[in-house]
């Protein structure tokens, strides 16, 4: 354990130690002997930092999912309103769920089949998609393709092809796919360039951050931010808790 480590759980132990909390008002004196009682007590009984620092990650756990509610708040329409986005399931259900996404994640195509499992067997699910492509230039251009095939009502489509693809969505494999799709390549070409989907792919950035997002994918329902690929159990939970 790191020595900040330590630190940060004599701080946290402090804060659990009935008494300890006055310990601003002693003197010098008395402040350093109560230190030292923290640090026989911690020789021990090793365990005592253990939990410190377990009551200090739920606290610190507790005030970022309360900060990641105000900015989901704040950003409403941004996040479950903007009329630019593709929506899969149905586009008038009462239950949205966002979902940011990286077409090569590797949890983000783990994700893809629940998500499909979650609009089937419930009909009134809206899913907002925001393209987050971090991990690298073919992400980036993956995205672009995705919302240039939106321009061609072919959004979904071109989505749960890439999501299934198992190899890197080169420009050459991009185009396959899309021509396999019956998509009008030099039109898609084109569209991917146009200066309006990187300014979507930067507003999608923006909102990640501004969300603390550290990765993909991330769902949306509620006020609740739900990182990693999460099984259908869970899904139907959140959106349960949306209905009710």
């Amino acid at each position: 354990m790191t020595q900040q480590m330590k630190r940060r759980g004599l701080v946290a132990l402090a804060a659990l130690v009935p008494g300890a909390a006055l310990a601003q008002g002693l003197s010098a004196e008395q402040r350093a002997e109560v230190l030292q009682i923290l640090r026989d007590s911690l020789r021990q009984d090793p365990s005592i930092l253990r939990d410190a620092m377990a009551s200090l990650e739920v606290a610190e756990q507790t005030e970022r999912a309360t900060a990641q509610a105000r900015a989901i708040t704040l950003r409403a329409d941004a996040l479950f309103r903007d009329p630019n986005d593709a929506v899969r399931g149905n586009p008038q259900g009462r239950v949205t769920i966002v979902e940011f996404f990286d077409t090569r994640c590797g949890f983000c195509k783990q994700l893809h089949p629940t998500m499909e499992q979650l609009i089937q067997r419930e009909r009134d699910v809206r899913v907002v998609m925001k393209d987050l492509p971090i991990l690298g230039p073919n992400s980036v251009m993956a995205s672009r393709a995705l919302i240039a095939a939106q321009r061609q009502n072919q959004y979904g489509a071109l989505y749960d092809a890439l999501m299934r693809l198992r190899e890197e969505p080169t420009e050459p494999v991009l185009r396959r796919e899309a021509e396999r799709l019956r998509l009008d390549w030099a039109r898609l070409r084109r569209d991917m360039d146009d200066p309006a989907t990187q300014a979507r792919i930067e507003r999608n950035m923006e909102l990640a951050r501004a969300l603390d997002i550290q990765g993909t994918p991330a769902l949306i329902s509620g006020t609740t931010l739900l990182p990693g690929a999460v099984d259908l159990a869970t899904l139907q939970r959140l959106t349960a808790a949306q209905r009710s």
